[in-house]
């Protein structure tokens, strides 16, 4: 990457309104060049346009390259098949992939040595962040010391990835390693990492452009929430950008979603994420880039926004754009980001037609479809995929469905209606009898407890029953049974208002006398310790703790696998 570039457009101009000199490169003067119509743009043609303008006139971006996004119309990138270089203003990676890159890069300075050049020499061309979240598993749960636990085996199995790490961020400059139990990467970028808008010192001037991302996750698309523009990429390609080469692109094609309305009381970003995925599944976005539009986004906190965007994988699409507007102004101030910061944001956004408002023409897109948030209901999804939503009140029936579908079992004989009422006792009966209830487990106990008081097992209309002992308890486990309940992923734990809900979920469940088996393997792993500070200083940590769902560490754990193992005697049943 060149650092000697001409402003073969004559476009550097001076952001007026901040506290020291900044130019920047403004679209606008492409109408110099006969360009039209770049106000109706989608924003992230305008951001991928920003991008040429700004590296024009070096090694790796031409005038014609500029001068043909500039010209992008719908329809465009059906009839064409050039490619465009994109040369993202940072690099995101996690500890799965970042590992290799970072021992990449010491290879290179090995290499560099034994050619007897300078090793410090080899370093990242772009800033590089790397999360450390993909590692903690959850050994200890139910526990207050589950957390330290957790963190002390993570460092034990993973001394030597760490130490390469550690290594990496005091070797190279350009690089930066956030420690484990921290945050889960993404969630990380959106609070702390991102600055919407970035400078970078260019030929004795300071110069701002957008923050532009390639990571190495494909969630990475949740920082799409914040109107930063970028997405997960192999490991293959976050190297080539950390080295200075630019990613390629085809002409994009821009679906944009027109937002009208707001949410009704009692639905939630969750609720809203799955219709997206359902609607943006059945129009086909793969490989396409979703933008949203429309005076319901003035009514959708960053949070939401955050969520939508974190799905992109889901439905499919390369990225979904979130517009900067006011609401973004607000979330950088409440997650501290540095006054100046947030004018420049606001200043710079402004100044290059990049700053959303009700009153802004709508772009125009390859296609635009409509939502109206007040047709939001509570939803799930399921039974395996995302795009599958059922809402809230027809889960009944297509729990029903999916369950005899996967068991093979007739509604007809009865058989899958005995399986369902014993699913429906897994949290215990509200307000239970206290004395009926102990007659009852002291009876089942008699029947069915072998010599061991560990499991037995015996076969009833709707497969086999095990009788299961741990820590004194003894429960039922059959098909159906539910193993593994984790508040985890980036997806829900980024957004408080889910978060919030989870916890008074907890709470009511609590007050009604509802308990979580024993057999059950609960945890809590955040996206973010600013989570834990809102559980706590909202008092419902308690009842979250109440129902065993304790602290188990900050990070992927069950979303990727990383649930550890189940109890022994529970996966004993599970075998049988």
């Amino acid at each position: 990457m060149t650092t000697h570039k001409k402003d073969i457009f004559g476009a550097r101009t001076t952001l007026q309104g901040v506290s020291r000199n900044i130019t920047y490169y403004q679209l606008d003067s492409l109408s110099q060049r006969g360009v039209q119509g770049i106000d109706r743009l989608p924003f992230t043609v305008k951001i991928l346009l920003e991008n040429a303008l700004h590296h024009a006139g070096g090694e790796l971006v031409s005038e014609d390259d500029v001068l043909s996004l500039a010209r992008w119309l719908p329809g465009q990138a059906a009839k064409s098949d050039a490619e465009y270089p994109f040369l993202p203003a940072r690099v995101l990676l996690q500890d799965f992939t970042g590992v290799p890159a970072v021992a990449d890069l010491a290879a290179m300075r090995s290499a560099m040595a034994r050619m007897h050049g300078d090793p410090q020499k080899v370093n990242p061309l772009v800033p590089a962040d790397l999360v450390i979240d993909h590692s903690v598993q959850v050994d200890l749960f139910g526990s207050t010391l589950a957390f330290a636990r957790n963190v002390e085996r993570e460092y034990e199995r993973n001394s030597e990835r760490y130490a390469l790490l550690r290594w990496g961020q005091q070797a190279f400059s350009n690089f930066r390693v956030v420690p484990p139990g921290t945050g889960i990467v993404h969630q990380v970028n959106l609070e702390y990492l991102a600055s919407v808008v970035m400078t970078k010192e260019e030929q004795g001037e300071t110069v701002a452009f957008p923050d532009t991302l390639i990571g190495t996750d494909s969630h990475t698309t949740m920082v799409n929430g914040l109107g930063v523009l970028g997405w997960g990429a192999g490991g293959i390609e976050a190297e080539a950008v950390l080295l200075g080469q630019p990613l390629y692109l085809l002409t994009p094609e821009v679906i944009g979603m027109r937002l009208v309305g707001a949410l009704p009381e009692g639905a939630t970003a969750t609720d809203l994420v799955l219709t997206v995925t359902q609607i943006l599944r059945k129009r086909g976005v793969v490989a396409k880039f979703v933008e949203f539009t429309g005076p319901g986004l003035s009514q959708l906190p960053l949070a939401d926004r955050a969520t939508i965007s974190n799905m992109s994988p889901e439905f499919g699409a390369t990225s979904t754009l979130f517009p900067v507007d006011a609401e973004t102004l607000r979330y950088l101030r409440s997650t501290g980001r540095d006054p100046e910061l947030v004018n420049l944001v606001e200043r710079y956004t402004r100044a290059q037609g990049l700053f959303r408002t009700d009153d802004t023409p709508e772009p125009q897109f390859d296609d635009l479809l409509e939502l109206d948030l007040g047709t939001i209901e509570p939803s799930l999804a399921g039974p395996r995929r995302p795009q599958d939503r059922v809402a809230m009140r027809d889960l009944g029936q297509a729990f029903r469905s999916a369950f005899a579908d996967r068991f093979k079992l007739e509604q007809g004989n009865g058989t899958i209606e005995n399986a369902l009422i014993r699913l429906g006792t897994e949290g215990g009966k509200a307000n239970p009898d206290p004395v009926a209830q102990r007659e009852d487990e002291e009876k089942k106990a008699g029947e069915s407890k072998d010599d061991n008081g560990t499991s037995s097992s015996s076969q009833n209309g709707h497969g086999k029953d095990v009788l299961v002992s741990i820590s004194g308890t003894e429960s039922h486990m059959t098909d159906g049974s539910v193993a593994i309940a984790a508040i985890t992923s980036c997806t829900n734990t980024s957004n408080p208002s889910v978060m919030i809900a989870a916890g008074l979920l907890a709470k009511h469940a609590v007050e009604r006398g509802l308990s979580v088996k024993p057999t059950v393997k609960t945890s809590l792993a955040p996206g973010s310790r600013a989570v834990m500070d809102y559980l706590t200083n909202a008092d419902l940590l308690p009842y979250l703790e109440a129902l065993r769902f304790h602290l188990v560490g900050f990070g992927c754990t069950t979303c990727i696998g990383n649930s550890g193992p189940l109890a022994e005697p529970v996966a004993e049943a599970v075998q049988e």
